[in-house]
């Protein structure tokens, strides 16, 4: 029996299916979700209505996409065997730059997660989603207390919270043609940390 490969469904010349969700997140992030409706959608991709349809099943659909770019990500990196194994102090900083990498590479589609107000069950799923990272890093940071990695006078829930405000930030004011590579930034960002919360100053993190 012969089988066929569907071949990818195809917008406006120019844009395939993750090509149209770019656009899509970036009417989104400009107008807000809620406020972004389906004419201006059409609009920023020069198709009608019916065609925006015919790649997406709904405007929550495009969002559930969108928000898994984050998402998925993100749960990538807490679930890689170096956020889970070995010392505490180690998985932070693994945790640490998988965190900016995907802020930087997924910076529209993690500007819409931060960004939402939990006015849809779509958008409280993924805050839910959002939580349990902030959860796991709260964690990591006890863990880092109990081994004596972590300053005995900083609170890991507020570790946390400081940690990925200062990650966070970065969908604010990071460029991809800056002068500072993902990479770099990464290292930047974890080198701050450890100098702040002292997260193992006997380890070498060259």
């Amino acid at each position: 029996m012969t089988t066929t490969t569907e071949a990818p469904r195809r917008g406006r010349p120019g844009y395939d299916r993750d090509g149209m969700l770019a656009v899509i997140v970036a009417a989104f992030n400009d107008h807000g979700y809620d406020a972004t409706s389906l004419g201006i959608i059409a609009q920023r991709l020069g198709l009608s209505k019916s065609a925006v349809y015919h790649h997406f099943s709904s405007k929550e659909e495009m969002l559930e996409l969108a928000l898994e770019k984050a998402l998925g990500a993100l749960e990538q990196v807490f679930d890689s065997p170096q956020a889970t194994e070995g010392p505490a102090d180690l998985r932070i900083r693994h945790v640490l730059r998988g965190a900016v990498r995907v802020a930087c590479e997924q910076q529209p589609y993690l500007t819409l997660l931060l960004r939402l107000r939990g006015n849809t069950d779509a958008q409280r799923h993924a805050m839910e989603r959002r939580r349990a990272f902030d959860q796991r890093l709260r964690r990591l940071f006890e863990l880092a207390r109990d081994e004596g990695a972590l300053r005995e006078d900083m609170d890991p829930g507020v570790a946390e919270r400081l940690t990925f405000g200062l990650v966070n930030s970065l969908v604010e004011w990071y460029r991809p043609d800056g002068p500072m590579t993902p990479d770099e930034l990464a290292k930047a960002v974890v080198a701050f940390v450890r100098s702040g919360l002292r997260v193992s100053e006997s380890r070498d993190y060259r």
